[in-house]
């Protein structure tokens, strides 16, 4: 019988528990890890969050939590920003409504949808800012605006 084997009521090297001890320079006021874990401020970011934006076509797409929804905005809102009719009508055939006080087009998301949303959100936004940029006469880049 090697001496690895051992029946388990043995004690074995191999199989003790650490323990951390703090740290000899650590301050009697210094909170160990385990105790800091669960109290860290979380950090707070812009609501709405801007996802992507081209803002030489002035397309943005951006993602409100507070308000939990989608949105593509053109411009500032302005009535000069408004983009061609085939776009307003790719947006609505995605989902999207106008959202006269925001001056923005937004889908809501729920639990359920969000992921898929979101992907198609992004996938729409490239679309429609080759169609903007196109609109206007902008060269089309090949690189994307993420």
């Amino acid at each position: 019988m090697s001496s690895n084997n051992h029946t388990p009521d043995q004690d074995s090297p191999e199989t003790a528990t650490a323990v951390a001890e703090p740290s000899a320079d650590a301050g009697p006021d210094q909170r160990s890890f385990a105790e800091r874990v669960g109290k860290r401020k979380p950090v707070s970011t812009a609501d709405p969050f801007e996802i992507a934006v081209d803002l030489v076509a002035g397309v943005r797409l951006f993602e409100s939590k507070r308000d939990r929804q989608v949105a593509i905005k053109f411009g500032d809102g302005r009535p000069e920003d408004k983009p061609s009719q085939a776009v307003i009508d790719k947006m609505k055939e995605a989902g999207f409504r106008w959202n006269r006080t925001d001056k923005i087009w937004a889908h809501p998301l729920t639990p359920d949808s969000a992921m898929s949303v979101r992907i198609e959100a992004e996938r729409l936004y490239q679309e429609i800012r080759g169609m903007v940029r196109q609109d206007k006469g902008i060269e089309t880049d090949q690189g994307v605006p993420f």
